[in-house]
């Protein structure tokens, strides 16, 4: 691992640019827990723990999918600020709604246990990612099946014909270095590794 520091991440993609992403409950429900504002290198390194935790951890092809739904909010690929989620965004289902919210919370615990940091090729503020990770757990747990739009899931694991790099590539394979799931914008970890040394 090399010294790099979440602070000089963040410094090196953020100067000149106002920009960050916010992760937000329904309207219906933001009364109950705040909204996560994050800077654009804060919200690599807590979208990156959290795909390795999940990656560990998933068994089922639901719990595979939810990781891989995450590892799509790839900054180095879709751009800076662009990753903004409501919790409802995410593909729930209803049959599976409470295991599927249980997967989540272990996967957060886990990551703020520093599950797999050692696989980040920077060392990340853990004060900070932990205190975000912390306020996404209370933003998860508050979350109730009522608020799920199962349009949502249907809608992102809809399969087009001749689709060369489907949304859920097939088999659900894994980076062969950081053992996380691919999207279909390749590895989280190799993308930010490789957008940091071109900046």
């Amino acid at each position: 691992m090399n010294t790099t520091t979440l602070d000089e991440i963040t410094e090196k993609t953020e100067r000149n640019i106002n920009m960050g992403n916010a992760i937000s409950l329904p309207k219906q429900l933001e009364h109950l827990v705040d909204s996560l504002h994050l800077s654009n290198g804060l919200t690599s390194v807590f979208i990156e723990v959290l795909a390795i935790s999940g990656s560990l951890l998933a068994r089922t092809n639901r719990e595979k999918e939810l990781i891989i739904w995450l590892v799509q909010r790839d900054q180095a690929i879709v751009g800076s600020g662009t990753v903004d989620f409501d919790i409802d965004e995410m593909p729930w289902t209803i049959d599976s709604f409470e295991s599927e919210k249980e997967f989540i919370l272990r996967a957060i615990s886990n990551a703020m246990n520093g599950l797999g940091w050692e696989r980040l090729s920077y060392e990340p503020h853990r004060d900070w990612v932990i205190e975000c990770l912390e306020q996404f757990r209370q933003m998860i747990s508050a979350f109730d099946k009522e608020y799920v739009n199962l349009n949502n899931y249907l809608v992102w694991t809809e399969i087009e014909e001749d689709d060369d790099w489907p949304i859920i590539p097939k088999g659900y394979p894994k980076c062969e270095k950081h053992d996380v799931y691919l999207s279909c914008h390749g590895c989280i970890l190799c993308n930010n590794r490789n957008y940091i040394e071109r900046i």
